[in-house]
């Protein structure tokens, strides 16, 4: 009984987490010739630290999901988001400390997604691009993304409710 009270209280943080994605997703900040979407990257970290790697996936691919179905994303949601989600939270879990998750963000997502988005663009899109055509962009989105949860998750950690979240997700 008490797993399974676990794991609803799981699903109520990321359905809340997924909604703040959702929300979040169309805000963008100009970084030189590109647009930047960070919150993502800020899901994405917030999820691994108190949701683990699973449920960080499950996460961005409803985001990315919703997103395509509002109009307010594309196909690069997908990779985009669910690279670093995973990476992010298995490093977390491997090592759990914020710095672990922030890496397997930014690798996650500014490397490893922006490869795979360029077969996407090619093949799917049908978009001429070069491998490092989304590096640039994914990795400024995740670097920002990154910081902010840094600092949301260094006040949270201030005031105590980072605790209070840990317990409320099951992770003593």
């Amino acid at each position: 009984m008490k797993n399974q009270n676990a794991n609803v209280k799981k699903l109520a943080i990321a359905g809340i987490l997924t909604a703040l994605g959702v929300i979040g997703g169309s805000m963008s900040i100009p970084v030189g010739f590109t647009r930047c979407a960070p919150m993502q990257s800020l899901i994405n970290v917030l999820s691994a630290v108190f949701l683990g790697p699973w449920y960080a996936v499950a996460s961005a691919f409803c985001i990315s999901v919703l997103r395509n179905i509002l109009g307010t994303g594309t196909i690069m949601a997908f990779p985009g988001s669910m690279c670093g989600a995973l990476l992010a939270g298995l490093l977390y879990r491997m090592k759990p400390q914020l710095p672990m998750a922030c890496v397997g963000e930014m690798i996650g997502t500014g490397v490893i997604s922006a490869f795979l988005a360029w077969p996407i663009a090619i093949f799917v899109l049908g978009r001429q691009a070069g491998p490092f055509t989304y590096f640039l962009p994914f990795m400024a989105a995740a670097v920002s993304g990154v910081v902010i949860a840094s600092v949301i998750v260094f006040l949270m950690k201030k005031s105590g409710a980072f605790e209070h979240l840990q317990r409320l997700a099951g992770n003593e």
